[in-house]
């Protein structure tokens, strides 16, 4: 089932984002791997609370490393006192640039990590600076040992116009890295595949495609009165592929405030591009609200919420609508908005099948940016995975993913650069203090997932309806169920629900469009004087359901 919290008019809190530069380069490991890494753990960690908390240490250049690692590294860190947050020391140099000149600096193209060699992977590390502050340990797994990757100035260099400012900024001495991107191949062509910078942000693409929707490898209180708590990556262990068709794994530690993680990431280009994740948390303190398979992406407006668009431009966005498949089997589909106030909206079910941010939209025509194509930014798409649970006394046996709700939060936005619109899992059962869980889960970035024999959601417009305060509505359905194999729609009964207002008696109709296998179907709703109407939408024939339920909160 699905229920819809009420809406917020809280202020939201400022979005944590990690938008790291959408250009790569990769580089080799000649001359960037080597040097000691004692006091790289401690690095991590202000003056003030080394002697408090030691961390435990990261493995130095030559140890050995095996899946074990990490999950090692997560118990000892989770089982000491949070630490606080490292030291802001980046230089002012690199800190006060803008964007553009930050990420014009490159790195040079003989300075490649794994370049040319057959896996078709390269590794590109990424300084601090901008604002991305954090200070990430980065280090590469060859051969089952060790080895850190360490700074070298001279293999960067201005690859633009703009870049000559962030060069000028580049110091000498070690500023750090703040994350690493990944350059793949897919066919005979490389490009650009995958970011992990800022917080514990990351994202990826299919074939083809520009980067858009970003993930969040864990989300501590989002929107939530008490605040927003952001863990971060603190270091990332990459592995090298062992053959020329096998995945890139990636090993993450992340440290926060209520508890400590490992996640391995099992990473594979292709049309659509996977991710097969694995977590260990380790819980310093009980959390009630955690966020699994989180995502974000920007909406600024499209054809049925324009609200504050004075844009030459027909749609700005990079995901039109959160998709579900719940535990029961039902397909929904809810375009998202950029509402007047926060929206925060909880879809209740047990075991779900999947949910993501899709990118529905694939032709220009739709946005008409000659700068930016949206068309191409990826759905992502997030299906639980079986081996999950608690250990230790946990409930349950299906673990985070059993009683919970996908939850979507709309957030105002008067730039495209906000990524407003954001969903995740979050289970049930809070977390106790002390506990370690495993979660698992696939990610798909690319394509939408299939809905099966059923018509999708197409297309979802709406304005003045016949009088005021009505409003119109036109929701497209497209598929080959819609119609006999002689074109001919087939009879039609429409399940439509609004909650509060009413649906106008007399205003619902169908318009069939047999050369696109497309019904639409037109309704009014009068909202009367509510501040936020629930709508429910589905086409049946002969009392079976054969569309996705299409989902929407009307606000004014």
């Amino acid at each position: 089932m699905t229920q819809a919290t009420e809406p917020s008019t809280r202020d939201a809190r400022p979005i944590d984002r990690s938008h790291g530069p959408s250009d790569g380069i990769c580089f080799d490991r000649r001359r960037l791997i080597g040097g000691a890494a004692a006091g790289a753990a401690l690095a991590l960690l202000p003056a003030a609370a080394r002697a408090e908390a030691a961390p435990p240490a990261l493995p130095a250049a030559g140890s050995p490393f095996s899946d074990a690692t990490v999950p090692d590294l997560a118990r000892a860190l989770g089982n000491r006192p949070f630490a606080g947050q490292p030291a802001n020391d980046v230089p002012d140099a690199l800190k006060n640039l803008p964007r553009e000149a930050y990420e014009g600096i490159r790195l040079r193209s003989e300075a490649l990590i794994w370049g040319g060699e057959p896996h078709g992977f390269a590794v590109e590390p990424l300084v601090r600076g901008f604002y991305y502050t954090d200070r990430v340990a980065l280090f590469l797994v060859e051969d089952g040992v060790v080895r850190p990757v360490v700074y070298e100035r001279g293999h960067y260099e201005a690859g633009s116009e703009v870049g000559v400012a962030g060069m000028a900024a580049l110091p000498e001495t070690d500023p750090g890295f703040s994350g690493l991107r990944i350059r793949a191949r897919f066919g005979e062509r490389h490009q650009d595949f995958a970011v992990f910078q800022g917080a514990c942000f990351y994202r990826l693409v299919g074939q083809g495609q520009e980067f858009g929707v970003n993930g969040r490898a864990l989300m501590l209180r989002p929107a939530d009165p008490r605040g927003e708590e952001f863990p971060r990556w603190r270091a990332l262990f990459v592995e090298r592929p062992r053959t020329p068709d096998g995945p890139l794994v990636i090993h993450a530690l992340i440290d926060s405030d209520s508890l400590a993680a490992a996640l391995r990431l099992e990473l594979r280009p292709g049309e659509t591009s996977t991710a097969t994740v694995t977590a260990t948390l380790v819980t310093r303190k009980a959390i009630d609200h955690l966020g699994l398979g989180g995502m974000q992406a920007p909406f600024l407006f499209g054809p049925h919420d324009r609200r504050g668009a004075d844009d030459a431009r027909a749609a700005v966005y990079a995901a039109g609508g959160l998709q579900i498949r719940n535990g029961g089997g039902e397909a929904i589909w809810r375009p998202v908005r950029n509402p007047e106030t926060l929206q925060i909206s909880g879809f209740l079910d047990n075991g779900p099948q999947g949910f993501g941010l899709i990118q529905r939209d694939r032709s220009p025509t739709t946005f008409e940016d000659h700068l930016h194509p949206w068309e191409r930014c990826p759905s992502l798409w997030v299906e639980p995975g079986e081996a999950a649970g608690v250990k230790e006394g946990g409930e349950g046996s299906a673990g985070p993913w059993g009683e919970g709700a996908v939850t979507l939060l709309e957030i105002p936005s008067d730039a495209e650069i906000n990524e407003n619109v954001i969903a995740y899992w979050r289970p049930k059962a809070a977390l106790p203090a002390g506990q370690e869980i495993r979660v698992a889960y696939r990610q798909n970035w690319g394509g939408e997932p299939s809905v099966g024999p059923l018509a999708r959601v197409t297309g979802t417009r709406s304005g003045r309806g016949g009088a005021t305060p009505r409003r119109l509505f036109l929701v497209d359905f497209t598929g080959d169920v819609l119609f006999t194999p002689e074109g001919a729609m087939v009879p039609l009964d429409t399940v439509l629900i609004a909650g509060p207002g009413r649906i106008v008696e007399g205003a619902t109709r169908w318009i069939a469009r047999p050369e696109t296998r497309t019904v639409r179907v037109a309704f009014e709703l009068d909202p009367s004087s509510e501040r936020a109407v629930e709508l429910r939408l589905a086409l049946k024939t002969e009392g079976r359901q054969i569309t996705e339920t299409w989902l929407y909160r009307w606000t004014p």
